[in-house]
């Protein structure tokens, strides 16, 4: 088969899985987002060497325990939320280290289950919290937040291949451009104008939200990327696994998202605060 047109193939299944699973229920959502979990905790311990049975074993037990309490209307305490948005954050902040200092090509054990932790499970943990609003499950939410980054990874790669010059940061992702991670941000805020006006019908408040939201994934959903791309360069590997014919692996496609989820979560607790 044609290599397009079985990566078209590929990635058409996956958006109808993502949006049907998402649209459908409550635990459709949450068990498509547990299968990715299991695929992509198995795809990193193979990234970076470790033993699969106890990784799979914990990821199954905390993200069955948590969607299973939410499932049942068991509202955790907010103490939890924060806990595991503290958590994540720190570990977040420790992978941005290792993307950035250019002499770390080789990872500690320890360090390993660290990633493996605040990297990997604490962030699809996270994921499974963010549809939920004072009105309860509504999936537009990570839809919308899905929109924006196949808009922000559109367009950063049209506009990089179109007008970009300058690398963004050629020893990890050559092809990436400072104009194309512009354009891929300039976009993603037009996106969340139509999303929130459209898609979210919310009035001028779900405007700024929705802006806010654009930048942070067009932020830190490349940065999410350029961290699993360099996971991959010490692997010495292309993909993360092959499970989508022309895609790769489930990290390869959520790379974005799992990164983004605790900065969006983070934007969540604090829109109390502010005044718009």
């Amino acid at each position: 088969m044609n290599e397009t047109l079985k990566r078209a193939i590929s990635g058409a299944v996956y958006i109808v899985l993502l949006i049907f699973s998402i649209s459908y229920s409550t635990e459709s959502y949450f068990l498509l987002f547990g299968v990715f979990l299991l695929i992509a905790v198995y795809e990193f311990c193979e990234l970076v060497h470790i033993n699969k049975i106890i990784p799979l074993t914990v990821a199954f037990l905390l993200y069955g325990s948590v969607t299973y309490l939410e499932s049942q209307k068991v509202h955790l305490s907010k103490n939890f939320d924060y806990t595991l948005l503290g958590a994540t954050l720190l570990i977040s902040f420790r992978c941005m280290y290792f993307l950035f200092d250019n002499k770390q090509f080789k990872i500690e054990t320890i360090s390993k289950y660290l990633y493996l932790l605040g990297y990997i499970i604490l962030p699809f943990i996270i994921i499974t919290k963010i549809p939920f609003g004072l009105k309860g499950y509504n999936p537009k939410i990570i839809i919308g937040i899905f929109i924006l980054i196949w808009t922000n990874d559109t367009f950063a790669y049209i506009v990089g291949k179109s007008i970009g010059k300058h690398k963004l940061y050629e020893k990890i992702s050559p092809k990436k451009t400072i104009e194309g991670f512009l354009g891929g941000i300039v976009f993603a805020m037009i996106a969340s104008h139509f999303i929130a006006t459209y898609y979210i019908e919310g009035k001028e408040i779900a405007q700024f939200i929705w802006l806010g939201f654009a930048l942070i994934v067009g932020i830190f959903g490349t940065i999410g990327d350029l961290i699993e791309s360099k996971f991959k360069r010490v692997a010495n590997v292309k993909d993360s696994g092959a499970i989508m014919p022309g895609h790769g692996g489930v990290l390869d496609r959520l790379d974005s998202v799992i990164f983004v989820a605790p900065f969006i979560f983070l934007f969540y607790q604090l829109l109390p605060f502010i005044k718009f």
